[in-house]
């Protein structure tokens, strides 16, 4: 009798030989091999060499042939002709160094003399075993890599830091669930960008403000490919970035003066204005937030009132009232109408004082011109963010300083004049005109990321995701949405839509947190489109697990006296100082709370978990009238309105321009950049302080 179980097996005498077996499946591995390695690379080679002398190599290599102690992952066999979710499948690569071998790589011919690795040692990333490299690139760039020991499928990614840098921060952002990034496939770098302070005196020195305004980031992917190749003894198939807030600016800056360097870019709630950003931006709202005795009018406390009578008015725009609204710019709403009655300037526990009322309104509004009436900024904080206040310009007591003005003084004295300022010069001397307003354009060359000419990131296949949330207070979203119609007018609608996307996210503070759902996975649909060529339509955001403490992905370090301390910001701070962050760092660990960096002073929006799908701009999540409100199956797409931005003092900032060098170099730094390009009138000196403007 014969055994069921038993899998059927041919008589002896048919049976193949063990030798052909052997043959058999050696000649079936070599083909699944041959299959995961020979996806080609989507970019064509370069013939632009990496701006400032320094190639950095293709962002993505050809793979060569595997050198010895290089191991292939088993082929998945669920997947059909070798692609996986979010981008083609890469074999795992082990190194063929050890990792202490990799403190005597040369960086001299990348950063000058001085560049070196300082340190090479056993760690982890993502939680898994890695060989953690820092180093410095002359003459004061410090960056770190973290190389996987066991996991690494030839991807390269480097993020972005927050603020002003001055802190090596490895927190990826815009990624949340990425398997790609979770298994630890991704070698990880990131810079301080080029100094160790957070207080913009770096701005004093030339070197550092050119190091910060685009070489840091630069070299640190050219530094970054060396130890891959070394280490691995191949160089990543795929490159990408991801930064937010300045992290943002860093990611356009390299799209916009090295395409050559990644694949795939994600640029989050990007301080792409950064002359304008920190100055006129911040020193409005704060300054428009400050009374006559010095003290503030609008204080954290009262934002509630405000924002009830926000969404009183405008949550059901968008089809359904969630506490979200999915385009702030069809909310036109006048804060006067929660203005108490009455001639007495007092406030009540429902409606604003007079003052209140004034303070709201300038600051939506931002500065004009008093004389023109112009525009000094692109656009203000959105109706819908007035929780998000909390700790940027609006502080829990009145006596209390304001956020803002301590980021508009530090880039004031040090960074944004030709001529800084005199030593003493305070916020109270900054007149809101087009007259300053024309002397932020000296520099604005140098450190903004304006540019919409991305014809050469275009060129070699290079992608482009920018995103924002609605509700964000430090940077409004309006900048993103200028830069995003400023490169469909220059490069064409078509050719942008081959290569560029934008995303707004209802409800998201400034890069994480918000009333809104702010966790998304951006690094997996940038994978597929730029390994797999399917572009990205919607994604899913989500509401973070509660407790869990916010990235500091991004954001501005939160100790008031502009010190690090080794931590991220939100993780205490001195006595008397301010206190500890909201989002998870608090002792309630709200997820809704604002990020490090952002205060939790006001009252707390409930915490709805929620799934939410975000499209592509102009298109808007839309409610199909039947399903759970709080799941994104519940949603759909539909067309939105490209609104343009309105015009401003500094539209014209948003058209090609060239790069501009800095005027001085260290002598031992190798110059990285092209000859200084003509520059713009240079600001006229000033004798004094300017006097302050009416408000």
């Amino acid at each position: 009798m014969t055994d069921s179980s038993h899998s059927f097996r041919p008589p002896p005498r048919q049976r193949p030989g063990l030798w052909r077996t052997w043959v058999w499946w050696a000649l079936a591995a070599l083909a699944a091999f041959v299959l995961l390695e020979a996806v080609p690379s989507h970019a064509s080679p370069l013939s632009t060499p990496a701006e400032g002398g320094v190639s950095a190599g293709p962002a993505s290599g050809p793979p060569s042939a595997p050198p010895s102690g290089i191991a292939a992952a088993p082929v998945p066999p669920p997947v059909p002709a070798g692609l996986v979710p979010g981008g083609v499948a890469l074999s795992v690569v082990t190194p063929i160094a050890s990792c202490e071998a990799l403190t005597t790589t040369a960086l001299i011919d990348i950063g000058g003399r001085g560049s070196q690795v300082t340190k090479a040692t056993k760690g982890t990333s993502q939680g898994l075993p890695a060989c953690v490299v820092e180093g410095v690139l002359a003459p004061s760039i410090q960056f770190r890599v973290a190389l996987p020991l066991g996991s690494w499928t030839q991807r390269f990614l480097q993020v972005g830091c927050g603020g002003l840098c001055g802190r090596i921060g490895m927190e990826v952002g815009a990624a949340d669930g990425c398997l790609n990034l979770t298994q630890g496939g991704f070698a990880i770098a990131s810079t301080d960008m080029g100094h160790q302070d957070n207080d913009g005196s770096f701005g004093l020195d030339a070197q550092k403000r050119e190091d910060f305004a685009h070489r840091a980031v630069h070299l640190t992917a050219v530094a970054s490919k060396r130890l891959i190749q070394r280490f691995y003894g191949r160089p990543q198939r795929f490159a990408y970035f991801s930064g937010c807030s300045d992290g943002g600016r860093e990611a356009l800056v390299e799209a916009q003066r090295y395409p050559e360097d990644f694949d795939g870019i994600l640029a989050g709630a990007a301080a792409l204005n950064f002359q304008v950003q920190n100055s006129l931006y911040h020193g409005w709202q704060a300054r428009a937030n400050t009374g006559p005795d010095g003290n503030a009018i609008l204080i954290a406390p009262r934002l509630a009132v405000l924002h009830q009578a926000v969404l009183k008015q405008c949550d059901g725009l968008d089809g359904r009232l969630d506490g979200l609204i999915a385009d702030p710019r069809l909310c036109k709403f006048d804060p006067a109408v929660v203005q108490c009655p009455g001639d007495e300037d007092k406030p009540g526990p429902n409606c604003l004082s007079r003052s209140e009322t004034t303070a709201a309104r300038q600051l939506y509004e931002g500065p004009r011109d008093p004389q023109t009436g112009e525009r000094l900024t692109a656009g203000g904080p959105q109706p819908g963010s007035e929780l998000g206040w909390a700790g940027v310009f609006v502080p829990a007591q009145a006596s209390q300083p304001i956020f803002s003005e301590r980021i508009a003084l530090q880039a004031l004295q040090h960074l944004i004049f030709e001529v800084d300022p005199p030593q003493d010069f305070k916020l109270a001397d900054l007149r809101f005109d087009r007259a300053t307003f024309d002397q932020l354009r000296a520099r604005h060359p140098l450190f903004d990321a304006t540019n919409p000419d991305l014809s050469r990131f275009a060129a070699r296949g290079g992608k482009l995701v920018i995103w924002h949330g609605w509700s964000d207070p430090h940077i409004s979203p309006l900048n993103s949405i200028a830069y995003h119609q400023a490169v469909r007018r220059f490069m064409g609608e078509d050719k942008a839509q081959a290569f560029e996307r934008l995303y707004l996210l209802p409800g998201v503070y400034h890069c994480a947190g918000g009333e809104g759902p702010s966790a998304i996975d951006l690094l997996t649909p940038m994978m597929g489109w730029v390994e797999q060529g399917r572009a990205p339509a919607g994604v899913v955001a989500s509401t973070p697990p509660p407790r869990q403490r916010p990235s500091g992905f991004g954001q501005p370090d939160g100790k008031p006296d502009g010190k690090p301390d080794g931590k991220l910001a939100g993780e205490g701070g001195p006595p008397g100082g301010r206190p500890p962050m909201a989002g998870g760092s608090g002792p309630q660990g709200r997820p809704d709370g604002p990020p490090p960096g952002m205060m939790d002073f006001g009252p707390a929006a409930p915490v709805i978990q929620r799934t939410r799908p975000v499209y592509p701009y102009p298109q808007v999540a839309r409610y199909k009238g039947q399903g759970d409100v709080n799941l994104a199956d519940s949603y759909g797409p539909v067309s939105g309105s490209d609104i343009p931005v309105p015009a401003w003092a500094g539209s014209d900032l948003f058209q090609p321009y060239p790069v501009r060098a800095v005027n001085k170099v260290a002598p031992d730094v190798q110059r990285v950049g092209p000859a200084p390009a003509p520059a713009p009138a240079p600001a006229p000196a000033r004798a004094s302080a300017p006097v302050p403007a009416a408000r």
